[in-house]
């Protein structure tokens, strides 16, 4: 699979932002689909890898206003 272009790859980590969170994901919110939903984020995930972008810092990327500073 080819990398995405940098317009393309910022889009996706917007929609990724919006996303719900995998935890999030339960048959009671989303009934017989759930899983579906979870393998949508499982592959949205795999292709911010593939473009060298960690899942867990795209939100701190896209919204660094809302994202708490760390005190590593």
């Amino acid at each position: 699979m080819s990398n995405l272009n940098k317009d393309e790859l910022l889009a996706l980590k917007i929609a990724f932002t919006y996303m719900p969170k995998a935890i999030e994901v339960t048959k009671y919110e989303y009934g017989e689909r759930y899983q579906t939903v979870l393998d949508h984020i499982q592959h949205v995930r795999e292709i911010l890898l593939i473009n060298d972008v960690d899942p867990e810092e795209v939100d701190g990327d896209i919204n660094p206003q809302y994202t708490p500073n760390s005190t590593y």
